[in-house]
């Protein structure tokens, strides 16, 4: 069970959420507005869904069409290849679009994987091939060189807002603080979810709660950070 400050914590930053619309307590009013989520990733869409639709929004992802939109995510950072994700679906699709990308970075192994962490274990020039399962067992092979204080890493989540024009409007981002672990925990989650020792809870990501990770998650402080400048666009509100 959670410690009694952990449970205010939750408490408090739901109460918050709330406000801003991240729980479906509010907004319920909404009328329909329609975003298109640049993400084939069944768990981010999950999340990111939760988050948009109790705020009015009609959500369509790219398997809701026959064809595909390919983008090569070549950015050097987290928030470039966001751009390039909300930017190609927008004009691709004639909608407003989301990019969001993510991912994992170890201080100790120079940052990485980085922006390659979906494909951190892949083989040949595209990286092909990589699973969240092979992505862990590599990680935890280049973490035996490290002891335990040079275990830190933090998630990163980056999200973009594009008009049909491909004009960028939002963004933003959001970081979570924690160590690797040297064997996983937790059957929840996904990607490196089951090292990622969250130092406050002392539990993985994999461990904890849906509604924990809603609140102290990298992706939803970046939702925060999004729905506040969301708020503020009068496009959504005409």
């Amino acid at each position: 069970m959670l410690c009694s400050l952990d449970a205010r914590l939750v408490a408090s930053l739901a109460k918050f959420d709330r406000a801003l619309g991240l729980m479906s307590e509010s907004h319920n009013q909404t009328p329909e507005k329609h975003l298109l989520l640049g993400t084939s990733n069944r768990k981010k869409i999950v999340e990111l869904e939760a988050h948009l639709k109790p705020r009015g929004f009609t959500l369509r992802t790219p398997s809701d069409f026959p064809d595909t939109i390919d983008v090569e995510e070549t950015g050097v950072t987290f928030m470039e290849n966001a751009r390039l994700k909300a930017v190609a679906q927008a004009t691709g699709r004639g909608m407003w679009a989301i990019g969001e990308d993510s991912g994992l970075c170890v201080p100790a192994l120079g940052g990485l994987p980085g922006v390659i962490s979906a494909r951190f274990s892949g083989t040949g020039p595209s990286l092909q091939g990589a699973t969240d399962q092979t992505n862990n067992a590599k990680l935890l092979e280049v973490m035996q060189a490290f002891g335990p204080d040079e275990r830190d890493a933090y998630y990163v989540s980056t999200i973009a807002l594009a008009n049909p024009q491909g004009e960028i409007l939002i963004e933003s981002s959001g970081e979570c603080w924690g160590r690797i672990l040297s064997a996983p925990r937790g059957e929840g989650g996904f990607g490196y979810d089951p090292l990622f020792n969250v130092r406050e809870y002392h539990r993985t990501f994999a461990e904890l709660g849906l509604e924990v990770k809603r609140a102290i998650s990298h992706r939803s402080r970046a939702l925060r950070q999004f729905l506040r400048q969301l708020d503020a666009l009068d496009v959504f509100h005409r």
